[in-house]
């Protein structure tokens, strides 16, 4: 079962991507900024989270 997972896992993006490229989708509504976040994956998650009203930060 790890065999499979691991293989899955590096086929395609990872959560961090996805949830990065959503978050700048509904943002910008941009297909380059998108990108460019989902290769940043969860560093710009966590920045996005740090700097919204509401997020981590309070």
């Amino acid at each position: 079962m790890s065999e499979v997972r691991s293989h899955a896992a590096s086929a395609g993006i990872g959560l961090g991507s996805a949830i990065a490229v959503a978050v700048s989708w509904s943002l910008h509504k941009s297909l380059v900024w998108a990108v460019i976040h989902g290769f940043l994956g969860w560093f710009y998650v966590i920045y996005y989270a740090l700097t919204r009203p509401g997020g981590l930060s309070g």
